[in-house]
């Protein structure tokens, strides 16, 4: 039999120490974000920083395809909740837009300024914003903290208005961290604040999913082992709840570059995304 327990809560949730150049990012992501902006924005299919709320991280961009839109795609970065922007990742556009999908990315107020119930509610008012913009089915997407939050969604108590929620057709979580308790136990609760009362109400795997909930969460094959159980408990409960749920694990692919087949219109990341 083999026996599992945690003795390092830090490592178990680093990933840039723990993966061979993981220093690289997130300055890797800087220049293919600035270029898809640049080329959306020659195109006139870019509009940046419009203002879904009153605090200065309340900005999205919102990327449009080639004609009209056949609905609209979310992402929501990562970063622990304290950490980075919507700058980073404008190029994981390039996918659902050239299969004809609006992006909408979000920035939002980070720990500690506000508690990570804020954030959710931050995140709703967000996608709510993008979905009076642009007609049809919504698919959400985010990755590490931004897999949490886009899970948050679609679970009991979502901040989102009933016909918003409606229209809501799939839902991935990248890397997702569904069960905030954890990192309760890590030097960044510092920052971030987490108490037991937190973690009850605003972790999607302690709640119910909304009805007709459809989630599939996706995690790199060479992640932290923490990040695998993660991924695999949400499905496993949510499955057990109603949801429609899948569990991928993703070959050859680590906690960063785990999110790059987002940027590609045929890999199976953007297919499973839009349905």
């Amino acid at each position: 039999m083999l026996e599992h327990h945690v003795v390092d809560w830090d490592n178990a949730y680093t990933n840039g120490a723990n993966i061979a150049g993981g220093d690289r990012w997130p300055t890797a992501w800087v220049e293919p974000a600035q270029a898809f902006r640049d080329a959306l924005s020659a195109a006139g299919r870019a509009r940046l920083d419009i203002a879904y709320g009153d605090a200065p991280r309340n900005r999205f961009d919102l990327f449009m395809p080639e004609g009209t839109p056949r609905g609209l795609v979310v992402f929501v970065h990562g970063g622990y909740w304290m950490a980075l922007d919507k700058s980073f990742w404008s190029h994981l556009a390039a996918g659902p837009v050239a299969n004809g999908y609006a992006v909408a990315m979000p920035s939002y107020t980070l720990c500690p300024e506000v508690r990570i119930a804020h954030i959710v509610k931050e995140i709703g008012a967000a996608i709510g914003a993008a979905a009076a913009m642009v007609e049809g089915p919504i698919m959400l997407t985010g990755h590490s903290a931004g897999g949490h939050l886009v899970s948050r969604m679609i679970a009991e108590a979502s901040p989102l208005a009933p016909d918003v929620l409606a229209r809501i057709r799939n839902v991935v979580s990248i890397s997702g961290v569904h069960d905030l308790r954890p990192l309760m136990q890590t030097g960044m609760n510092a920052t971030l604040g987490i108490d037991e009362a937190e973690a009850l109400t605003e972790s999607p795997a302690l709640l119910r999913p909304t009805a007709r909930a459809r989630i599939t969460c996706w995690v790199g094959g060479g992640e932290r082992a923490e990040f695998l159980r993660q991924n695999a408990l949400l499905a496993n409960i949510w499955t057990g709840l109603g949801a429609t749920t899948n569990a991928v694990v993703e070959p050859d692919r680590h906690h960063f570059s785990v999110i790059d087949g987002l940027a590609d219109p045929a890999h199976p990341l953007t297919r499973t995304l839009l349905g």
